[in-house]
């Protein structure tokens, strides 16, 4: 592999509060896959807009803790902010601010550069809704003939228009090389079953489609393979499932740079590492994500948290 993954999308802070109090994390999907896959060994640079604030300087600061090159577009209304609200099983319910309404990214000669030059462009919780900003990334896509990899990760607090979100989503998505669905993308998109959702991505000619489906596990789709696997059975309970996803994400991007599996056992494979290291993620409150060794023995990951 040459050159950095690209991931594109959204970057803020999570303030999570429940019962034990108010705790903030930097955060955001696509900061998390591009802090993810530098864990993962994998050089990344993030493009995503962050304001000129306390809570962006948080951001940069983390984002170069972790090695992680950022390209930031100014936010107007400063950082995105989500507030979310710990259930007792851990999921969030997720309030955000103006920023996160509004966030914009420009795609200029740095970023276009960034993308020809990457390996591989992932984008996560984009605002595919918005015609102008997705055609601009869809432009800097093609110019590059790059590699992509998606996670809609829609969130109905920040979504403007459903069916143009849609339509922009399946536009980019077309021909990617992997995009990564869930239950709950197939119900607030398109209101139907996730395998449905499955299917019409693999017919708009998507490589392989990752299927996240709750506590039934996960699947892969690619072509004639289709594989499954069952939530991993690590040490420790889990905590919070914020991350799980992003880390499954990030997990399967890292395992496609080495090549694209050509059997049900090599796919098998990339996503059972995959489950293994969300498992280990929701296993820590916050979203960073946590490798299988970090809940075996000393947990030294705990430190500095």
């Amino acid at each position: 592999m040459t050159g950095r993954v690209v991931v594109v999308g959204d970057a803020l802070i999570d303030e999570l509060r429940d019962d034990s109090g108010v705790r903030e994390f930097v955060g955001g999907a696509a900061l998390n896959v591009a802090v993810g896959l530098s864990r993962l060994g994998v050089p990344a640079t993030l493009i995503a807009m962050v304001g000129e604030d306390e809570a962006g300087d948080h951001i940069r600061s983390y984002l170069g803790d972790f090695g992680v090159e950022l390209l930031a577009t100014i936010g107007p209304h400063g950082s995105s902010r989500a507030v979310s609200t710990r259930s007792g099983g851990g999921e969030p319910e997720y309030v955000f601010n103006e920023a996160a309404q509004k966030r914009r990214i420009h795609f200029g000669p740095a970023e276009r550069g960034a993308i020809a030059d990457a390996p591989m462009v992932a984008v996560s919780c984009f605002p595919f809704d918005d015609v102008a900003q997705t055609l601009e990334f869809a432009q800097a896509v093609r110019d590059a003939d790059a590699r992509l990899a998606i996670d809609p990760n829609p969130r109905s607090g920040m979504m403007s228009d459903r069916a143009e979100f849609v339509r922009g989503f399946e536009t980019v998505a077309a021909g990617a090389a992997l995009v990564k669905v869930g239950e709950d993308d197939a119900t607030l998109l398109y209101g139907e079953p996730l395998d449905a959702l499955r299917a019409r991505l693999v017919d708009l000619g998507v490589g392989a489609v990752l299927a996240t489906q709750g506590a039934a596990g996960a699947a892969i789709e690619a072509g004639m393979h289709v594989v499954t696997r069952p939530i991993s059975v690590l040490p420790g309970r889990i905590v919070d499932t914020m991350g799980g996803g992003d880390a499954a994400f990030a997990t399967a991007i890292a395992g496609l740079l080495d090549g694209t599996p050509d059997d049900a056992d090599a796919w098998g494979e990339l996503l059972g590492r995959a489950m293994d290291v969300a498992a280990a993620t929701c296993r820590f409150e916050g979203a960073l994500l946590r490798l299988p060794s970090a809940v075996e023995g000393i947990d030294l990951d705990r430190i500095g948290t």
